[in-house]
């Protein structure tokens, strides 16, 4: 199957940047910068402090060379030919620019790779709040500092085909909705946070506690996607394994060992969105829509059989079918090696959306490389362009309330 026999050009809901050398200084005041994000010279190599720390969560955060898109991508296939992680990485290629800054040359990609539009989202940005997120005034100074480099250097909406999300931190919910109100008027059609309990003035609180409404409640009104993408949720191995996100490690050790800690993206992403349906949010508001981004999704028939259990235990708590009402806000982006066709019996062909993750080790190669994992899943040709093409067009347009 490819682009021509389609009759369409797909829309990636999964792209990604590599932050350039300023992304996390530019506009963050000198002042707060040891609190936010500076560089360091290690042993020759450069790294990134964030809030006064040595950050390991890549090998090489100025990115050249980098390792080649879909780098790991037999790897998640099973790894049939049984190779060494470590040598899927040693091929590097010099850094293009339109991974980090280039955002004509980045437009002119896509349209060589045959999609129509691109999600664009950070790859350390989603990693750092974790790292300061009880210093709230630092969390708020950083992304404030990070989404005006990512307005300036890719644009919240470029030549119709660049949709970068701006990141907002909910730790000061006065804060999250002065910087929704700031996205909002520049244009941004998306908004992206990661999938975590929040970190507030009064301790650790859900997403969907009713201290955060008045962020959704501007959310639900300006009817813009809220998209969780995966990223340093501040998971532990309980002790099973050695905690961190990173690749340092891994990219040392002769081949990857199985171990949890390969569960942890899924894991946060279940218990992010169970939360918001457990605690009623989509009840509160009723148009919400969020975007679940290379989470996964295997954890799905988990869920809706947990969120049923509630409904029968919790007599009267539930003004609606939870099952129901998350099928109806939520749309989610499996992993590309997920069963798609699961997905689909899942939560319907309206609400599956197709992403690469390019140009990402763990990605696709190439972003239309999915076409394989549609190709005898059974599908009709609407209920692939629904996943290729309309799902997220349409999670792409405003919706006010």
């Amino acid at each position: 199957m490819t682009v021509d026999e389609l009759g369409y050009t797909p829309f990636d809901c999964d792209n990604h940047y590599y932050e350039a050398v300023d992304a996390f200084t530019r506009h963050v005041e000198p002042a707060m910068q040891p609190r936010c994000v500076q560089w360091a010279e290690v042993n020759g190599r450069r790294y990134h402090l964030v809030g006064g720390k040595i950050s390991h969560a890549v090998v090489n955060p100025t990115w050249d060379p980098i390792a080649l898109p879909g780098a790991m991508h037999d790897y998640f296939r099973g790894n049939p030919e049984g190779r060494n992680p470590a040598d899927m990485l040693s091929r590097r290629e010099q850094l293009p620019r339109y991974y980090v800054d280039d955002r004509d040359a980045r437009a002119d990609k896509v349209a060589e790779q045959g999609l129509r539009s691109v999600w664009l989202f950070p790859t350390l940005g989603v990693l750092y709040e974790e790292l300061i997120k009880t210093d709230i005034a630092a969390v708020c100074a950083l992304f404030r500092g990070f989404n005006r480099w990512l307005d300036e250097q890719w644009g919240f909406s470029y030549r119709d085909t660049l949709y970068a999300s701006p990141y907002i931190a909910l730790g000061d919910v006065e804060w999250a909705c002065e910087e929704l109100e700031w996205c909002l008027d520049r244009g941004a059609r998306t908004i992206v946070m990661r999938p975590a309990a929040v970190w507030t003035a009064d301790g650790f609180k859900s997403p969907a506690d009713e201290h955060f409404d008045p962020f959704w409640a501007r959310i639900n009104e300006a009817g813009i996607c809220a998209v969780v993408h995966a990223g340093d949720s501040g998971y532990t191995t309980q002790g099973y394994d050695v905690d961190g996100f990173g690749s340092a490690g891994m990219a040392k050790q002769r081949k990857y060992k199985p171990s949890i800690k390969a569960y942890n993206i899924e894991r946060a992403a279940y218990d992010y969105l169970i939360t918001l349906a457990l605690e009623k949010l989509f009840e509160r508001f009723t148009n919400l829509r969020v975007a679940s981004v290379e989470n996964g999704s295997q954890f799905l028939g988990d869920m809706f059989r947990k969120l049923g259990q509630a409904t029968k235990k919790n007599v009267g708590w539930f003004k609606e079918d939870p099952s129901e009402l998350f099928r109806r806000h939520v749309w989610i982006n499996p992993f590309w090696e997920d069963d798609v066709a699961e997905v689909v019996q899942y939560m319907g062909p309206d609400r599956v959306i197709f992403g690469s993750d390019w140009p990402h080790i763990e990605g696709m190669p190439q972003p239309l490389d999915y076409l394989v994992e549609l190709k005898d899943k059974g599908f009709d040709d609407p209920t692939k362009q629904k996943i290729l093409l309309d799902n997220v067009t349409e999670l792409n347009r405003l919706q006010p309330a």
